[in-house]
């Protein structure tokens, strides 16, 4: 327990652009003796909470929260109703996020209950998360695999975050798995048997992102990605204003190779998308890219290259999900991305996230050798 420990918690709700660097400074001494945890850019944190920036947060009211212990700052905690998720479950759910704090349950304590009190004056009778700040970003809370570093756009938490929560009475919604793809190890030889069976169907087949249809092909995979996930427990789908955000923030970072549309019979049915896991490239610079951070970041994007990336989003239309077509369709585009990626020299990818009860899925990963490495879990309270 930290030194000051005795000393009153405040937690008051800030704002602006002076909060906001508060909040967000939070983290840093709680993760400074961690050697896995990175520091996300201190300028991308602020886009991504500017609702004049992100349109994800457009139906989205949030506060944030910081506690204050003998003159410092010591942890933090979102609380967000999303209109969205209201709209169509109907189930008074507020939400919290970005918590971070010491290992206090006094100073947990006070995080959840400010939380939960912004949450109850408007209305809402459950709380889950945590969601930084939706089920489209960042979320979960790490319950296993703290010995490796997090990949771009997952969290990293100390041990102790879910024993506190559960004290205070959250229990467990879902929990999402991660999984480790090695590229330098041959695909196992059954997931070679089921892709030759598939390679003798004239009806499916990959393809790359048209880059020069670009924003087009964006749409395409989020109608396969809103059709794919409609029945997914907590999903939301991505409207066109988010989905043309998502073109512009990866565009950068992308190649036509890293999008694998599969066509059943010439019609686009099913996805994979993969993003080079910047966090790998970020981990040294401090949040900070300035002296000399921008001059690193760019080095190692476009000379040096990254060698692990992460598959954010995956899917396969819903009327073939159950049948052996889904299964191909699934096993052709995972492998088509595999086949690129280790022609590049790439040493593995995160598959992530994977709800815990979506075995179709898993069983299609472990078959081309993925392994689970992570869990995420999404806790939930009654606050009425």
């Amino acid at each position: 327990m930290p030194p000051e420990a005795g000393a009153a918690i405040t937690v008051e709700r800030v704002e602006g652009r002076a909060g906001l660097d508060r909040f967000l400074a939070v983290p840093d001494p709680i993760y400074r003796d961690d050697p896995n945890w990175v520091k996300p850019l201190d300028f991308e944190r602020r886009e991504h909470l500017d609702p004049a920036k992100n349109p994800f947060l457009r139906r989205i009211e949030i506060a944030f929260f910081v506690a204050r212990r003998g003159g410092r700052d010591v942890g933090r905690i979102s609380a967000q109703v999303n209109r969205a998720h209201l709209e169509r479950y109907d189930d008074a759910t507020g939400h919290f996020g970005f918590l971070e704090g010491q290992d206090d349950p006094e100073l947990f304590a006070a995080l959840v209950e400010a939380a939960e009190g912004w949450l109850r004056a408007r209305g809402m009778r459950r709380i889950a998360g945590p969601f930084d700040p939706s089920i489209n970003d960042s979320c979960g809370l790490l319950v296993a695999g703290f010995d490796t570093p997090p990949s771009m756009m997952m969290a990293h938490h100390r041990p102790y975050y879910g024993p506190r929560l559960e004290a205070l009475g959250f229990r467990k919604a879902k929990d999402l798995f991660c999984y480790w793809l090695d590229l330098r190890v041959p695909l196992p030889r059954a997931a070679e048997a089921a892709l030759a069976r598939g390679a003798r169907s004239a009806r499916i087949r990959t393809r790359p992102l048209d880059m020069r249809r670009y924003q087009e092909e964006i749409r395409t995979i989020c109608a396969i990605f809103n059709d794919a996930w409609a029945d997914n427990w907590g999903f939301l789908p991505f409207d066109e204003a988010e989905a043309l955000h998502l073109a512009r923030s990866i565009r950068p970072l992308v190649r036509a190779e890293d999008f694998v549309i599969g066509e059943l019979e010439g019609e686009p049915a099913a996805m994979l998308v993969v993003l080079p896991n910047l966090n790998l490239a970020i981990r040294d610079l401090g949040g900070r890219l300035l002296p000399f951070g921008w001059a690193k970041l760019l080095w190692r994007l476009k000379l040096r290259g990254i060698p692990e990336w992460r598959m954010p989003l995956m899917g396969v239309r819903k009327a073939y999900q159950n049948g052996p077509l889904g299964g191909a369709l699934a096993l052709a585009v995972m492998a088509e991305i595999r086949r690129v990626h280790a022609t590049r020299g790439t040493r593995g990818a995160e598959l992530s996230w994977i709800l815990e009860d979506n075995r179709r899925i898993q069983s299609i990963i472990e078959l081309c050798g993925g392994r689970h490495y992570k869990t995420y879990r999404i806790y939930e309270k009654e606050i009425a």
